[in-house]
């Protein structure tokens, strides 16, 4: 096993249920260890068979975080921070290691102010910006809350020209030169952004940026507004700008299409430096780049360098923390930390991640704190997730028991809904029955109605009619009559029985 594969961090719930965790503490309940999973983390070679051939301008593997939740995150519909929670917030994010966290402007409201300079004197490691306007008074009012740099930006395309500020090209570049050359002067990092980079004309994005960036400025911005962007495009404009300037090139995607993490992955292959994320990706109507969503994308590329710079064990947290604060629940499908985010429930993928969780996972849940779950709750239940389960359980069935335990469970799981306590009681109650003499044997399950237990009964009439199902019948009626004379807690009688140690004679 490769030993640079295996997560440190301890394994911790993440809300889940109806599964078995297979990489957390052996206790006989649901938090119980699969015995004989394999816990090799899914790693990254330096060149996987479905990797492109690395490109020389590439930061997929050197990038920093810009991360917007308490500018961008307070555009949210939900969104109302106090100060307190702005603080928490900031908080969470330095710890996990976020270079910069980007603040509302000073500028919108006396709070505003107040807020930034309280954050500003915290003394975090990560580096603490405010978003303005592209005028000078905007930025004379955030120079003084004490922040490390300012983000300056104006609306280029011709829809924000016209409908928004109503300034022209020539105009937006004197005042970008003008406003980058105040803020330089306080010794001040900035950055200049064009709004709605994508609808806004190539020609005049190039003049602006060149301009800015023979002044010194030290990124210029390109951002997707309204989600328009396609990775595609993204790839195309920042490799023509990387061709143009000196400075760093940060990125913003918008999420109205589903291409916030796509676009920010394709634009760090193509030469950009920073990538804007909030959590969750809160923001203006869909949001932008989600940060868990992000650095998980980017642990794929190069778990070592993602590893090395945050601490991933914090992400859900930070996402429990905002999600309160904005009453909102996690999304099923949330990467990372989602309910399903990993657990396995058809029998296939099952048997494949207890024997090895890379077969089904490209991601260790174990580097962020998280646990994998196999469901056994289902119909699509297979016979390896239930013999798990009975590990865990500490009973002792041959392998031809378990399948016929199996079936049961799929047999009536097809009739109702079973939760973890239904099948563990199915388990437990056909383990005892496995000893019982016939017509002594309880109900699998007490709390059936009787509908239930007739539709039950019918099924059962059904698999005993069946060859495979007869043939199973009388192995595990040999099986159980063997156990039995020999003591039917025997460890190596179970082995013996399941090919593992010896044959029965």
């Amino acid at each position: 096993m490769c030993s640079s594969c295996n997560g440190d961090a301890a394994p911790a719930a993440n809300g889940q249920s109806n599964g078995i965790i297979v990489n957390g503490p052996t206790n006989g309940t649901a938090n119980g260890t699969a015995n004989g999973a394999n816990d090799h983390t899914p790693h990254n070679p330096r060149q996987m068979p479905f990797s492109l051939p690395s490109d020389y301008l590439s930061n997929v593997s050197n990038f920093k975080i810009i991360e917007s939740t308490l500018r961008e995150g307070e555009q949210f519909a939900n969104a109302f921070f106090d100060t307190e929670t702005k603080i928490r917030i900031a908080k969470a994010l330095d710890d996990f290691g976020v270079e910069y966290i980007e603040l509302t402007s000073p500028a919108s409201s006396e709070q505003s102010r107040l807020d930034c300079k309280r954050i500003c004197s915290l003394g975090l490691k990560a580096k603490i910006l405010t978003h303005v306007r592209c005028n000078m008074q905007d930025a004379k009012i955030a120079v003084e809350t004490g922040v490390d740099g300012l983000d300056i930006v104006i609306g280029t395309s011709p829809q924000l020209m016209q409908h928004s500020h109503g300034k022209s090209v020539d105009y937006i570049r004197e005042t970008a030169l003008e406003v980058v050359q105040f803020v330089k002067s306080k010794g001040l990092e900035v950055r200049f952004s064009s709004e709605d980079s994508f609808r806004s004309d190539l020609v005049d994005l190039l003049n602006i940026y060149s301009a800015v960036d023979k002044i010194g400025v030290n990124r210029v911005g390109i951002a997707d507004t309204i989600g328009v962007a396609n990775p595609r495009q993204v790839y195309e404009l920042i490799r023509t700008l990387r061709g143009c300037v000196r400075a760093d090139i940060e990125t913003h995607f918008h999420n109205d299409t589903g291409c916030a993490i796509a676009n920010a992955y394709c634009a760090l292959e193509a030469g950009a430096t920073h990538v804007d994320t909030s959590v969750l990706g809160i923001g203006e109507r869909n949001g932008i780049t989600p940060l868990g969503g992000f650095v998980a994308r980017m642990l794929v590329a190069n778990r070592d360098y993602v590893r090395g710079k945050y601490d991933l064990t914090k992400l859900k947290a930070i996402e429990d923390l905002v999600a309160d604060a904005v009453e909102v629940n996690i999304p099923f499908n949330n990467p990372v930390t989602g309910f399903c985010a990993f657990t396995h429930k058809a029998g296939i993928h099952a048997k494949a991640i207890i024997a090895n969780p890379t077969t089904y996972e490209i991601i260790n849940p174990a580097d962020f704190g998280m646990t994998r779950y196999v469901h056994f709750t289902s119909r699509l239940t297979g016979w390896n997730a239930i013999k798990s389960r009975v590990n865990q359980l500490g009973l002792e069935m041959t392998d031809s028991q378990i399948k016929q335990c199996t079936t049961r469970i799929k047999a009536m799981a097809d009739i109702r809904k079973l939760a973890i306590e239904d099948t563990d009681a199915i388990i437990h109650t056909f383990y005892e029955n496995l000893y019982l003499g016939h017509g002594d044997e309880k109900p699998l399950l007490e709390n059936v109605t009787p509908e239930e237990r007739k539709k039950f009964a019918q099924k059962e009439a059904e698999l005993s009619r069946e060859p495979q199902s007869k043939e199973l019948d009388e192995v595990v009626e040999h099986q159980t009559d063997l156990l039995a004379t020999n003591g039917i807690d025997s460890s190596n009688g179970v082995k013996t029985l399941n090919g593992e140690v010896a044959t029965v004679t």
